[in-house]
Order: C-alpha cells, then structure tokens, then sequence
C-alpha cells in the first residue's frame, strides 16, 4: 500500500494573510484522502512563496521520498508544489526513477504515464507562467504609480500607509521630529550618532525598541522624499505626497553630509566678556581675557580684568601692554558710536522704505515670469530627454544623469517662486531691523551691557578690531561703513558753515579781466560772494557743497561753476572772493 505525504502551502509567512488558505487545503485534503483511502504518514504546512527554489521543507520532504519513506504526494493542485522549474523538474525526475509512484490531486488528474507526466509539466510551467506574468503586471502598475506621483513602496519614518486610499499620508506627529532632525543636521554641530540619539529621545526607534543605526539616518537624511521627491529604480520623480522639509533644508543637509567628517567640538571656556573680539595690532594674534583678584590686609578683595594680547606667535615677540576692561569697554563703546543714525535720518529711511516696499511688487513680478519662463524650459527638455531615451539615441545611465539633475533644479527654481511669491517684502523686515539698531546704537554704547556692545561691535566691525597701543580701532564693514562716511561729510560740512563768516548780501561785482568765460546774465556781471575762514585749504574741500548753496540761492536751471579769484589776507583771516561761471 502506497504511503503520502499530505502537502499544504500559502504564498507568505505573514499571519493576517491568507489565513483560510491553509486551513481550507487541509480540510479538503484530509476528506480526499480519507474518500479515496489514502495513507498519509504526515502532513506538512509550509508558509512560503514557490516563485524560487529553495524552500526548506520541501526539501526536506523532496529527501525523505529519495530515502524511500513514503512514495507519494497529496496536494491541492501542482502550483502547490512547484511554481519555478527547478522543483518541479525534481517531482518529474522523481517519478521517472520511481521514488514517487502516485501524485494526488483533488482538482487535477494524474497517473504516472507518459501522458500524465506530460499534462503535470504543462501544469508546472502554467504555474510558472501564472508567476512570471503576474511579476509583470505587478511592475507595470508600480510604474504606473510612479508616473502617476506615487511612491511604490513603503512610506518612510515621518509618514503612513493609508490603506483606505492606497496612498501615503504625513504623520502629524513624527513629522515634526523629522524636520527638527533635518534642521538639527543642518546646523553643522551634530554627528549621525546625535541624530539618532535626538530621535530616540522624543520615541523615533527601530524594531524591538532598539535606537535606529547610524547607516539608517544617513539614509534619511539622504532621502529626498522628505522634501516631495522619490527615488525608483535609480530616478528621481516628483511625488505628489505633502513634503514635510523644504528644498533649501535638504540641500543645507546635502552640503553639510558632503562638506564634513565629524564635528569641531568647541573647547567650552570660561572667557571674559570682550573675549574672541579683538586681534592684536603687533602679531595679529587674539587679545583675551584674564581676571586679577586683589587681597587688601583688611580683608577686603578687589577683581579687576585685563585685556592683552595672548602671545603665541612663533617669531614675534609681543610687548602690547595690558588694558583694563573698562578702558576698553568705553574705547569700544565710542567705536559703535560712530555709524549710529540720527533721528531724523532714520525716520527718512523709514519713509523711503516704505515707498520701496510699494514698488517692490513690479520687481517681483518680474522675477515670477523669468522662473516661470525658465521652469518651462526645463520641462521641454525632460520631455525631450525621454523622447531621446525612447528613440533609443541615449542610453540609460545617460537618461537617469541628466533628468535628476533637471528634476532637481526645477524644485529648486519651484521652490524660489513659492518663497518670492509668497514672501515678496521680506526684505523689508530686516531692513528696518537695521534701522532700529543703528538709530539705538548711542543708548547700547551708553547703558548697555558689555555682552552686547560686544555684540554691535562684531556686526558692525566683523573681525577687523584691533588693539594696538591700548587703542582700540577698527574699520567698519558694509554698510556700516556708508553710515560713518555719510556722517563724516555731514560733520566737514557742518564745521566749514560755523567756520566761514558770511559778508553782505549776494551782489553782483565787476567783470574780472582774468576770468574768461561767459557771464551768468546779459550785463556781462558774474554773482560773487565774501567770505571770511582761518583756514584757506578748508574752504578747498567743500567747494560742491557751496556750489549746491549758490545754485540753491540763484535759482538757476544751468550748472554752474565756483571759482575763487582773489584770495586776502586780513590779520588771522583770509578773505575769500568767489565767483560764479555757468556753462
């Protein structure tokens, strides 16, 4: 009496699938076997795909029929037992050689003849045609999905499956821990390992509770899912999923990713306030901070702090003397009066700016139609890149380059319209911002803290303050520096008006022989004006300025010329004549 091994198997090893499958089988196949009489010695439920060989208690069962310990098979139908071609060319040899001498199937007919055998191969490879055909459909809808902006795979840390809509939606809560990684990241200051430790502090861990590996958060920080692209099969599309990051973060990310190793740990010292803000004028080395504590025999204690130049230069030696921290804290607190606002410029400025944040609107229109225009330029080459790669006039890794790099920059460029279109005045802000803090740069130098006249004194001074002689300067950085010349040429203007007596009213003089040129009237008569000022050369210096005046008194619409032509000298002043030339 022949002996079976009753065999049962479902197409994956997950619980919730395919749970009636196997008891289905085997009750079906226990009331065949016990209609027709069967023996069955065992029966084996496997839980595993037969697209590919290799499955592990087939094998086994495939080894105790070679050893003769039973001679035949009960299964619900051939692609049960075989879906590729190596196991069930093992069945048909088996039969051949007489290992197998029954197989038994409730909805297909066998006998071991050379029919049989024939119609059991065109079982097989029907199963196997039913797998590869259904891999092939299964592709052609990912690829679907993929053109269609949907991403064919599982959604990554920060999103969900929605299975009701078969698409991926934001998790509202481990998105935000996503993006504080991604800007965490950005700053420079944190190594993958942080990261990790960052996500496992607010509940971002792996399976089995363990924190994610480092290979997996580069692997985040690498995605560019994150920001509402994906990658499939090595290209990169455009997704029609909520990006939780944007663009500019994820190539912030990139530059730091590609640009460092592991972090510069800052030394955490316990430095003076002013420290880190000043080099020094003879070896160009940093000044710092030393406190100096002084015991009286009373008992009372005096601190004080120094300020000096920190000596590490290899080949000069220094000799700056030392400056205490008030001298230099008043020194510093003069440097940053020196580009202040008046009240009066900074109420112009507020003005102005608010008629520029009014025209501001056509620039930015502008600007729209240029990066509309050129987004559509960037389409019409990705439609002409995948006509090229169709017509097979490229190949593939050629095709994959150049669209990434065309799907980039368009999200880049998308990116900028969004962020100008939507925040077309955010200049305004900062603008006015600076404003404010030039116009309240007296009252910081006056009552401020020494934390922030250090402050104003490294934006406004940068790096270059030197402290040369127990002197500290500086030149001021754009547009700081616009501010002070401004104000310096007010000043110069200033004192040449307090400096110069004005004589009489504007008259009209006589001819001069020596001066050539034509007359400023039809009485052949120039304008002239007197003058008296200590200092000759000063006058010198701002002749537009009073060139400005006379053409303001005159009320001509011509350029005019200035000319001095006769210069007296009354006891400690100088009397200086000027005539006015048009042209």
């Amino acid at each position: 009496m022949n002996q079976y091994f009753l065999y049962a198997r479902k197409s994956t090893d997950v619980e919730d699938k395919q749970v009636l499958s196997i008891e289905a089988q085997l009750a079906e196949l226990r009331t065949y076997a016990a209609n027709e009489h069967l023996s069955i010695i065992e029966e084996i439920v496997e839980k595993q795909s037969a697209k590919a060989p290799g499955r592990p208690l087939f094998n086994q069962m495939i080894g105790r029929l070679e050893k003769g310990e039973a001679n035949g098979i009960v299964s619900w139908n051939p692609d049960r037992l075989a879906r590729n071609s190596v196991d069930g060319g093992k069945i048909i040899y088996l039969l051949d050689t007489g290992r197998i001498v029954a197989l038994k199937f409730p909805t297909f007919w066998f006998e071991p003849t050379p029919q049989g055998k024939f119609m059991l191969n065109i079982a097989f490879g029907q199963s196997k045609y039913y797998v590869d055909s259904l891999a092939e459909n299964t592709k052609r809808g990912l690829r679907q999905k993929v053109r269609r902006g949907e991403f064919p795979g599982c959604a990554p840390i920060g999103y969900i499956n929605d299975v009701r809509n078969k698409s991926i939606a934001v998790d509202r809560k481990r998105s935000v821990i996503i993006r504080k990684a991604f800007e965490l990241y950005a700053q420079g200051n944190s190594r993958l390992e942080d990261i990790s430790t960052f996500l496992a502090e607010n509940g971002l861990n792996a399976r089995g509770g363990k924190r994610l590996h480092k290979d997996r958060i580069n692997f985040i920080l690498h995605n560019p899912f994150y920001y509402g692209h994906f990658r499939y099969l090595g290209e990169t599309y455009e997704g029609h999923h909520q990006p939780v990051i944007t663009k500019q973060l994820f190539d912030q990310v990139q530059v730091v990713l590609s640009e460092r190793g592991r972090p510069y740990q800052t030394p955490t010292y316990a430095s003076q306030a002013l420290c880190g803000l000043l080099r020094c004028g003879t070896c160009q080395m940093m000044i710092t901070g030393e406190a100096k504590t002084k015991h009286q025999k009373n008992g009372n204690e005096h601190h004080y702090v120094y300020y000096h130049c920190t000596r590490k230069h290899k080949t000069i030696r220094c000799s700056e003397p030392p400056v205490a921290e008030g001298e230099l804290a008043r020194q510093l607190s003069s440097l940053i009066k020196q580009p202040a606002l008046s009240p009066s410029w900074a109420e112009s400025m507020r003005n102005k700016l608010a008629e520029d944040k009014i025209d501001s609107a056509q620039s930015v229109t502008a600007f729209v139609s240029e990066t509309t225009n050129t987004i559509r330029a960037i389409d019409h080459k990705l439609q002409r890149l995948l006509d090229g790669y169709l017509d097979q006039l490229i190949d593939q890794d050629i095709y994959k380059t150049q669209k990434n790099k065309l799907v980039s920059s368009k999200k880049s460029l998308t990116d900028q319209l969004a962020r100008m279109t939507q925040t077309q005045t955010r200049w305004v802000e900062p603008m006015l911002k600076w404003i404010n803090q030039a116009e309240n740069l007296p009252a910081v130098a006056e009552c401020g803290t020494l934390t922030q006249v250090k402050s104003a004194a490294k934006e406004i001074f940068g790096s270059d303050l030197w402290l040369s002689a127990s002197e500290a300067s500086g030149t001021a950085q754009s547009p700081w520096d616009s501010v002070i010349s401004a104000t310096s040429r007010c000043k110069k203007a200033e004192n040449l008006q307090n400096s110069c007596a004005w004589v009489g009213p504007l008259g009209f003089g006589p001819r001069t022989p020596y001066l050539r040129g034509r007359c400023s009237n039809q009485l052949s008569y120039r304008p002239t004006i007197n003058l008296y000022t200590p200092d000759a050369s000063l006058f010198e210096h701002f002749l537009p300025w009073i060139q400005k005046i006379m053409f303001a008194l005159m009320n001509l619409n011509q350029t005019i010329n200035i000319r001095v032509y006769k210069k007296v000298l009354y006891e400690k002043s100088w009397l200086i004549k000027i005539a006015v030339v048009v042209d």
